[in-house]
């Protein structure tokens, strides 16, 4: 069988709704090139509002269903958002899922037509693809990678400053660290303003902030960047975030478990906020201090207390309920 007619076999699934016909799209800042694995060839159009008004006339003329396209830094987000007005499902490939499969494929030779292809095979490989993310959620989220970097560059600064003897570079560090400050707080009231201006956000911006132990910032993290919360289990909310011990077992080797991958933004964000959690959580705490009891090291148990939280704010989204420490706990010292 012909690369061809692997393509066209292995595009078309039979879903709830017929035949869906899946195409890939390899995106780079000039230009999109589409493959539709029915069809032999692949198109390009410009990165541009008019370019992916033709991509969707193409994407309409071969009655497209499913598009995958991969994770390019944010070359890809207009067109994301143009394909699904249009009512076409999108899915947002990693690169790493993408290059793997073009492994198992041996597929060494790399071109961005032979990326648009193997992307739509990959399309056509899922067995579902999950429903577009709240558009509100998308557009608070640059708000808050913008402070996310603020607080970057504060450590930056800090670390600047930190063996300058000149007066005059010392003053122009102490200057820029309370610039940067005064605009981090002032960005992140007006994120938080922006969010309270949502009545369902408010509400479960409440419920995360009344597990003991988290703040508004990682509060705001946690609404902004896990929108799944409180609609996945326990297990799949640590994997998302990166919390879940990875096991590494074959044969008769088995080696330690660790974490890997997932949402680094907010998983940094809880390892910061679990530093102090365990001190005002009393469930945290005392679960912090049973794992440093049995010879745990420091940065394990705290990993072993993000999913812990975790999964608090999992539990109280789910449940619509404020937390709540057990009675048992609470006189805890």
């Amino acid at each position: 069988m012909s690369k061809t007619n692997t393509l066209q076999t292995t595009g078309q699934q039979t879903g709830q709704h017929g035949i869906q016909i899946c195409a890939g799209i390899d995106v780079s800042k000039a230009w999109l090139d589409l493959a539709v694995i029915k069809t032999n060839g692949v198109s390009r159009f410009d990165n541009t509002k008019d370019g992916h008004a033709k991509l969707i006339e193409v994407c309409r003329t071969h009655t497209v269903t499913r598009v995958g396209l991969e994770a390019t830094g944010g070359y890809e987000q207009d067109v994301v958002a143009a394909l699904r007005g249009a009512d076409i499902a999108v899915h947002v490939f990693q690169p790493r899922q993408v290059k793997a499969y073009a492994a198992y494929r041996l597929q060494r030779a790399k071109t961005d037509r032979i990326d648009a292809q193997l992307i739509a095979l990959c399309t056509a490989g899922l067995e579902d693809v999950r429903p577009p993310p709240d558009a509100r959620l998308q557009g608070f989220s640059a708000h808050l990678t913008l402070i996310d970097q603020m607080r970057e560059d504060i450590t930056r600064v800090k670390t600047r400053s930190e063996h300058v003897k000149d007066p005059g570079i010392r003053a122009y560090h102490a200057g820029e660290l309370k610039r940067l400050r005064a605009a981090m707080r002032e960005a992140h009231a007006r994120l938080t303003s922006l969010v309270k201006a949502h009545d369902d956000l408010k509400t479960k911006l409440a419920l995360i902030e009344s597990v003991a132990g988290i703040g508004p910032p990682t509060a705001l993290a946690l609404l902004i960047r896990m929108p799944e919360l409180g609609s996945i289990s326990r297990e799949q909310a640590a994997h998302l975030i990166g919390l879940a011990p990875v096991t590494r077992e074959s044969g008769t080797s088995s080696k330690e478990s660790h974490i890997e991958g997932g949402r680094r933004r907010i998983r940094t964000a809880l390892f910061a906020c679990t530093q102090a959690a365990i001190k005002w959580n009393p469930e945290l705490k005392l679960f912090y201090a049973r794992l440093i009891s049995k010879g745990n090291h420091h940065r394990k148990a705290i990993v072993a207390c993000a999913r812990k939280l975790t999964i608090y704010v999992n539990t109280v989204l789910k449940r619509q309920t404020p937390w709540k420490s057990k009675p048992q706990l609470q006189t805890e010292t």
